[in-house]
């Protein structure tokens, strides 16, 4: 039993790195053998439109593109479960999950007649961070970010979602220029909050395994 982790924040540490990490234990306690990876690190871009994915009596679900994240592809296709995170910046998620969403999503797609080439099985976990308040995200993000999560049905299992809304974006407020936000406010709300995100991701990971034991 699989379960890859990636993530898409530029930031190793912060929000978004800490519910995958709590997502990665969860599903190792389940029994998952895992592999965490800071997509910031690779050298990578998006589709490039080579086409070789799409050639007659070529091998399917499979980038052909010399880079980093070809080979990753072929981990992901065989793994059993994908857990994937992003904070949203200007109300989208970072151009490093977008870039693996296109080549994931890319040599999947039959251009015959739309059809899905993947006949496996991923479940998957999505996790976006935000400093958007709950309330702004159900009515402004949530129908575009599902949106975005549904490319992932692509791999045929079950897919989730996990948003953390209001988060905290630094130790220290003092040393930037950002008086529109509430320091205290954001304090509170992540003493309470965050640990019901962090217990909701390591649960989330954990699901996912036991799911995809079930399903083997």
């Amino acid at each position: 039993m699989k379960a890859i982790i990636l993530n898409a924040s530029p930031r190793k540490n912060w929000n978004t790195a800490q519910l995958l990490k709590a997502a990665q234990q969860g599903a190792e306690e389940a029994g998952a053998e895992t592999e965490y990876i800071d997509l910031y690190d690779l050298n990578f871009t998006g589709c490039r439109s080579c086409l070789l994915c799409k050639r007659q009596g070529g091998e399917r679900c499979k980038c052909f593109w010399k880079d980093d994240l070809s080979p990753l592809l072929d981990r992901v296709f065989a793994a059993d479960v994908l857990l994937i995170g992003s904070p949203i910046y200007l109300g989208d998620t970072t151009s490093q999950f977008h870039a693996f969403v296109e080549r994931l999503h890319f040599c999947m797609l039959s251009y015959d007649d739309y059809s899905n080439y993947f006949t496996g099985k991923v479940n998957v976990g999505v996790v976006f961070t935000m400093n958007a308040p709950q309330s702004f995200y159900k009515l402004q993000y949530k129908r575009k970010l599902d949106r975005q999560a549904d490319a992932f049905r692509g791999l045929n299992g079950m897919v989730m979602i996990l948003p953390s809304c209001d988060t905290l974006q630094v130790n220290d407020y003092s040393k930037f220029n950002m008086a529109s936000f509430n320091e205290k406010h954001k304090r509170e709300h992540h003493e309470k909050q965050f640990p019901k995100d962090l217990a909701a991701a390591r649960e989330m990971g954990a699901e996912l395994v036991r799911l995809s034991r079930q399903e083997s």
